[in-house]
């Protein structure tokens, strides 16, 4: 059974590689939210507007209304009374994301945060570990790999882009377990 705080509010992390079912997991908690009768407002970055500008979005389609933002101050500025905040793809967002999540549970917000932990090299990502830290709820979900068919924790690049930020799919991206990745450097 989870302890939940009875007063105050807190921070859920919902972390682990492409295709494990960040964004799902995401959608559940904020679609319970919203049946239990709490209000609610999720966010994304304006970077990722994959699937639609208006949702955020699975890779099963899944989908939920969300506010499209240019940065962490934004959604502060767009809250607006929501008792139940939803953040997805934060490794997107710079640091100030850990002051603007610290600031919603200190103001008796239920923070949830989806996001990738580590990058295509499996190194931490964006303010992911710092989040990670600062949460009092953390889960760290894992894909199948796409070779072998076991736990996967890692994401495969399988495009030739370069730089850290490449916004794509299952056309540039694998689940891939510790055994099958192979890092792009040690190639």
């Amino acid at each position: 059974m989870t302890l939940t705080p009875r007063t105050g509010g807190w921070i859920e992390v919902i972390c682990g590689p492409m295709f494990c079912g960040k964004t799902e997991e995401l959608i559940r908690r904020m679609k319970r939210a919203q049946i239990a009768k709490m209000k609610t407002a999720i966010f994304k970055p304006k970077i990722d507007n994959r699937y639609s500008e208006k949702h955020i979005v699975s890779h099963n389609q899944m989908k939920m209304e969300s506010f499209l933002v240019e940065g962490a101050a934004e959604i502060l500025e767009k809250v607006d009374g929501a008792e139940v905040v939803g953040i997805d793809e934060a490794q997107f967002f710079d640091d100030n994301l850990i002051d603007v999540c610290q600031e919603l549970s200190a103001n008796n917000k239920r923070v949830l945060v989806a996001g990738l932990d580590n990058d295509y090299l499996a190194r931490p990502f964006g303010p992911m570990p710092k989040i990670m830290c600062a949460a009092e709820y953390l889960d760290k979900l894992r894909a199948i790999c796409v070779v072998c068919g076991e736990p996967a924790n890692f994401t495969q690049r399988i495009s030739t882009d370069a730089g850290q930020v490449v916004i794509g799919e299952t056309d540039k991206y694998e689940a891939r377990c510790r055994k099958c990745y192979q890092h792009p450097e040690k190639k």
